[in-house]
């Protein structure tokens, strides 16, 4: 069994509307790990670094690509494919801020849909400071509270938000098993072409790409508590129209089949802030998850 431990922290007030949380992982083993990953359809900001100084990421592999030479501080999209995050043969400390659905446009006004699946080096979002400060120090608080002022500052300079696509966000979340496009069209009484291009602006995928994402991860989160003896009782909960269209959404976000996601659900990443399982592909990784006072970590 290898261990890795996570931290996990809120964060600063001035964020909470922005950001979902701050994640630390610290792997202390020597072994390579494959990460799988579902889309969630958040996107953040990853830092990751060893512990002689070289990336820790290896590579990373999607359906339609691989990626090498991973910055080892990068801005990511929220992606709409499952991937695999290759990791080294060593140890390693990872820091990662997952963003809310809408915060590429609110900490960056930037249009969401230019990112999508792919992600940003530091130069490309101004981080360049930031990269170099994060890689000097080894202490994790100070590293948590460089990022905090860095999202901060970029909050204060952009002032962009659009309201009626955050309600809108809200809305799916409150009515995921239900929601459809035109639901979103008649509570906020908005054009549908309007509603499409502010939605792909400010989230980064269509309104009905974003529901398919959400509602898969809602399926592995319920399949994770045990409660649903059978698939079909979970496509039924979240009003797929019958099973075979509840399993074509669900090999498309995840790899594989259900059959396979019932017996080892938890090596999938699910929509859980905080939550966030990791395996390599010859078995389970043992892992702890801490909820910590972040009180000195971040300024409020």
């Amino acid at each position: 069994m290898r261990t890795i431990n996570f931290t996990v922290l809120p964060p600063p007030k001035v964020l909470r509307r922005d950001i979902e949380c701050f994640r630390i992982a610290s792997h202390t083993g020597s072994e390579a790990l494959d990460v799988k990953v579902c889309p969630n359809g958040l996107p953040g900001i990853v830092f990751q670094l060893s512990t002689d100084g070289s990336t820790a990421i290896d590579s990373i592999t999607t359906r339609s690509a691989q990626v090498s030479n991973i910055p080892k501080l990068f801005l990511h999209g929220q992606g709409s494919e499952p991937s695999v995050m290759h990791f080294r043969n060593k140890p390693y400390t990872t820091i990662q801020v997952v963003f809310k659905s809408h915060a590429l446009y609110t900490l960056f006004g930037m249009d969401a849909s230019s990112l999508n699946q792919g992600f940003l080096i530091p130069d490309q979002f101004g981080a360049k400071e930031l990269e170099k400060q994060l890689i000097a120090t080894r202490i994790n608080a100070e590293r948590i509270t460089m990022v905090g002022e860095f999202l901060i500052t970029k909050l204060e300079q952009t002032d962009k938000r659009d309201e009626l696509i955050e309600q809108a966000l809200g809305f799916i979340r409150l009515h995921i098993s239900t929601v459809k496009v035109k639901d979103l069209l008649s509570a906020f009484h908005i054009s549908e072409r309007q509603f499409q291009k502010r939605f792909a602006r400010v989230v980064g995928m269509p309104p009905q790409l974003y529901i398919r994402v959400k509602r898969v991860n809602e399926a592995l989160r319920m399949m994770n508590t045990v409660q649903y003896e059978r698939f079909s009782d979970i496509a039924y909960a979240l009003n797929y129209y019958d099973q075979s269209h509840f399993i074509r959404d669900i090999k498309a976000f995840s790899w594989v089949t259900p059959i396979s996601i019932s017996s080892k659900v938890r090596e999938f990443q699910s929509d859980e802030p905080g939550h966030r399982i990791y395996s390599n592909y010859d078995g389970f990784i043992q892992f702890y998850i801490t909820l910590s006072d972040y009180n000195g970590f971040v300024k409020t």
